[in-house]
């Protein structure tokens, strides 16, 4: 972990494209003159919805989201593994390419060894480290993984790290080590100690760190590394992609346990992972991930306070609903000794032990955890914390030493002797470093992720099943979930008004238990047929209205041929905003945002904004479909730049919405080039852009305009797959005109 920085938010900033086609045929004239838009609320107040109150941040509380049942345990674990791999761009995993692996160099102390390794965690891209061994030991020992964390001094970073001389001494003197001169080395202290128990110990390097000198650890932002066709991270289309410094440093601790559970001397069955800061991160997201570890000790990092302050721990999606002690909590019931400190994680005695408590109890397992504050000290992995940390692998790998454990003195290795790289084995240079290996890497990730996809591109009913399972799944993550996921919806009526053939109702939709409101406008016709319309447009409810306030004509058709018509203000529309303010003025839009810092910062915590839109169509959906009228069929309109907003929210929908209309105007996520457009959506592009949303519609009535003869054959091959290529319409012709069709299919 490293010092939280001030964090970006992002600044949410409204499309303000329409096309002129679109405005004439379906809105009307864009200004109002005279009649104004009918308000479910007074003028000046805004919706009472908890998302104007502030974005999340990675200071925010993160408190565990207790279950009651092992089988919602079980369902609450995959879904936070699930969001853990789709977040850090391996759902599905990479391709396990040939590590070759490299031991070289061997330092022979009295009772254990140490070796220097390189491999490849994919081609080219190497991960570094020392590799201890015990001496004296017959048969496979238990494997002890360790990654390091963000420990930097003017001696040395990560493995290299040591404490000067004088604060080796203040360490002894505050209790906190045993020795002068190993005391300085707290990083290399506990692989001896491991070691001199009888473990193979693997620490290796964090990106950036000691050995590991292919790339910066957080090299941020940068203007030749965000271009359409060759891009590198933290720029608008790794994001798309869900490429990130967490992801890849993810698969590296993947691919080091496959390193370490590959050798003949290591016992597979009986592996720990521990690692403090930066590394308990790692510790922790990769024991909820990968199910080969069998005991874990994460240290001062799990806690409801702050979730990690580097880009290597943080990737958008990953903490929306979600946070620390819920990803370490993903090991239950397997051994967790969770250790704290006078930091960040000081209240985890009382703000998470007693949920993991009750949640090891539930499962039968309450001797399997522990948790210790050492709160007389400051942020640490020292010989205190560390004697947790082996007494706890001593007992729950069964190593049959005496408690407690006492670290002995050792002879600590020179930078040299741990040192991978020598003359025998250069370092990388040239285009195996920077930013020309940057750009290689994440080709190689997006190529090797679409290799995988297109393995599940539908052609038959098991095809499209899969299909769902893997892309559907992700968009699930990257939407905020489907129409089950949004739960109760109220409504109370604030104004009716009749016609001589409808009844004009504005309203305020509410879900109680999430703290959001949507300002609606329902149209009602006397002579109801039992099926509602919710159409969706850019300027929110208002849409629906011509200038003087009276249905547009398409909503009218509508009217009267019997159907009702519903239209809400989605987040950052119509009545979110202040009067007369646009989004950028309006309260909505933070001081300080950052737009040019990491994505991860923002929507690790925080939905994208067409996200949480699609979220309120989806509550819209949900209020007509429970609602006492019990409306026969739902269908949903999209026509305007709405368009994907709607396609996204069908896809989500399930059967409860009957027949769609969408106009697309052609628009792919991947032609953003920035993370703050409102349309920006992480992950988007890498499963299938636009058309993998519109292929999740099948077999769903769709009408789709702006695709035309272009329509992607993914589209197309999705609904013959779920045997319903009829419910699937496409005018060869794109035009906007080809809507009165749309109707007369609507209202069929």
């Amino acid at each position: 972990m490293v010092p939280a920085p001030v964090q970006p938010h992002t600044v949410l900033i409204l499309r303000l494209w329409l096309t002129a086609l679109t405005i004439l045929a379906f809105a009307g004239r864009p200004a109002w003159l005279g009649a104004e838009p009918p308000r479910a609320l007074p003028v000046g107040e805004q919706p009472a919805d908890v998302r104007l109150n502030g974005l999340r941040t990675l200071n925010s509380y993160f408190p565990f989201h207790e279950v009651h049942s092992v089988e919602q345990w079980k369902h609450r674990a995959g879904e936070l593994r699930r969001r853990i791999l789709v977040a850090t761009g391996l759902w599905p995993l990479p391709t396990r390419t040939a590590m070759h692996p490299v031991i070289h160099g061997l330092v022979d102390r009295e009772d254990y060894t140490v070796e220097k390794v390189y491999f490849q965690s994919l081609p080219g891209h190497y991960v570094t480290g020392n590799l201890y061994r015990p001496k004296g030991y017959d048969g496979p020992r238990p494997g002890i993984l360790t990654p390091h964390g963000h420990w930097r001094s003017d001696h040395g970073t990560g493995r290299f790290y040591a404490h000067d001389p004088k604060r080796a001494r203040e360490e002894i003197a505050a209790g906190a080590e045993r020795f002068e001169e190993d005391g300085r080395y707290p990083l290399q202290s506990r692989c001896v100690q491991l070691a001199r128990m009888g473990c193979v110990v693997f620490i290796y390097d964090m990106i950036g760190y000691a050995d590991s000198i292919q790339l910066d650890h957080r090299p941020g932002v940068r203007a030749s590394m965000n271009t359409p066709d060759n891009w590198g991270f933290f720029s608008p289309q790794a994001e798309l992609r869900l490429q990130n410094m967490m992801g890849l440093q993810t698969w590296n601790s993947i691919r080091a346990l496959d390193f370490l559970a590959s050798l003949p001397d290591v016992d597979a069955e009986r592996i720990g992972v521990t690692g403090a800061s930066g590394g308990g991160t790692q510790t922790f997201i990769l024991c909820a991930i990968d199910d080969r570890p069998g005991v874990a000790a994460p240290a001062v990092m799990v806690s409801t306070a702050m979730q990690g302050g580097c880009t290597c721990e943080n990737a958008p999606l990953l903490r929306i609903d979600a946070g620390n002690v819920d990803f370490a909590a993903c090991f239950a019931p397997k051994p967790l000794a969770l250790i704290g400190a006078n930091d960040w994680t000081k209240e985890i005695e009382t703000k998470g032990l007693p949920e993991l408590k009750r949640l090891y109890a539930m499962l039968g397992h309450e001797d399997h955890l522990y948790v210790k504050a050492n709160l007389q000290f400051g942020h640490n992995y020292n010989a205190v914390s560390r004697a947790i940390m082996y007494n706890w692998m001593n007992r729950h790998l069964r190593l049959n030493f005496d408690e407690p454990v006492i670290e002995q003195h050792y002879k600590p290795l020179s930078t040299e002797e741990a040192s991978v790289w020598n003359r025998e084995h250069p370092r990388p240079t040239g285009e195996q470093v920077g930013e020309a290996h940057e750009r290689a890497v994440v080709r190689w990730l997006n190529d090797d992720a679409q290799r995988h996809l297109r393995t599940v591109v539908p052609h038959d009913a098991a095809s499209l099943q899969k299909f769902r399972e893997i892309v559907g799944r992700a968009f699930e993550i990257i939407l905020g979930g489907t129409i089950d996921n949004i739960g109760p919806v109220e409504h109370e009526v604030v104004e009716k008004i009749h016609t001589s053939s409808y009844l004009r109702m504005t309203a305020l939709l509410n879900r109680p238990r999430a703290g959001e409101q949507l300002p609606a406008l329902f149209f009602h016709p006397d002579d109801w047929n039992g099926q509602v319309v919710i159409w969706i447009t850019e300027r929110g409810k208002s849409g629906l209205l011509d200038e003087s306030a009276d249905p547009i004509a398409p909503v009218k058709r509508l009217l009267d041929g019997g159907f009702s018509v519903m239209g809400v203000d989605l987040f950052a529309q119509g009545e979110f905003l202040k009067q007369g303010h646009s989004l950028d003025d309006s309260g909505i839009v933070r001081p300080g945002q950052n737009v040019h810092q990491y994505a991860g910062y923002t929507f690790g915590y925080n939905p994208a904004l067409f996200a949480w839109r699609v979220h309120d169509i989806l509550t819209a959906i949900s209020f007509v479909h429970t609602d006492e009228r019990s409306a026969r069929r739902i269908h949903l309109v999209g026509v305007d730049a709405t368009g994907p907003l709607v396609i996204a929210a069908r896809a989500m929908a399930g059967d409860v919405v009957d027949k769609t209309i969408v106009h697309t105007h052609g628009f792919r996520f991947q032609s953003l080039a920035r993370i703050d457009d409102p349309d920006f959506l992480p992950g988007a592009v890498k499963y299938f852009d636009l058309p993998g949303l519109m292929a999740l519609c099948a077999p769903h009535p769709l009408w789709l305009l702006g695709e035309g003869k272009n329509t992607p054959d993914l589209v197309v091959n999705a609904y013959q797959a779920a045997q319903s290529e009829a419910a699937l319409q496409v005018p060869r012709d794109p035009s906007i005109g080809k809507f009165d069709g749309a109707m007369d299919w609507l209202m069929r």
